[in-house]
């Protein structure tokens, strides 16, 4: 049984919630986000809460029920308020600029590094800080995701992409006689 899924999701003043064949509709102030769910567990909309229900009793079906939960209060809370992640870009001569729907970075390498920024993302860069923001969790995570394996932080000075409050354990480098 899930914990997370058996409990009410309750829907703020502002936002509306519909399902219609399997698709999970959330328009807020901030926009309107989308998802299509399977048959395994029934979501029912109550006025102003969300409930869900398994419709089997397997393994599938209890894990999915927990996962839609999840999906449902996010939507829900990305309608409100955007999702934001800030990535750190610390090394001498790494930089990144947004210019249009690209991101420039210099990243060490022998050639520069393009990304595309994907629809629904916007994106500011200040002086080795750039700030990632969504209605979509999944969409703002995984694109910061993608960014810092481009250049993960490595344990000797720290140089590479870390996220704001993620910590580098530091290694002791070469020691001299």
């Amino acid at each position: 049984m899930s914990r997370i899924g058996r409990q009410i999701i309750a829907i703020p003043t502002g936002v509306t919630v519909e399902i219609n064949d399997g698709l999970f509709t959330v328009k807020g102030p901030k926009g309107e986000l989308k998802r299509e769910f399977k048959p395994v567990v029934t979501v029912n909309v109550n006025g102003a809460e969300v409930t869900l229900t398994p419709n089997r009793n397997d393994i599938e079906t209890s894990s999915l029920w927990g996962t839609y939960a999840s999906h449902v209060k996010n939507m829900i809370k990305g309608v409100v308020e955007p999702y934001v992640e800030k990535l750190i870009l610390e090394g001498i001569g790494f930089k990144a600029e947004v210019a249009g729907t690209n991101l420039k970075m210099a990243l060490g390498f022998s050639h520069p590094v393009n990304v595309t920024i994907p629809a629904g993302i916007t994106m500011t860069s200040e002086k080795g800080l750039l700030t990632i923001t969504g209605i979509d969790k999944e969409a703002v995570t995984q694109f910061a995701a993608q960014l810092r394996a481009m250049k993960k932080p490595e344990p000797y000075k720290g140089k590479g992409f870390r996220y704001e409050k993620e910590v580098i354990r530091r290694k002791q480098g070469k020691k001299t006689a």
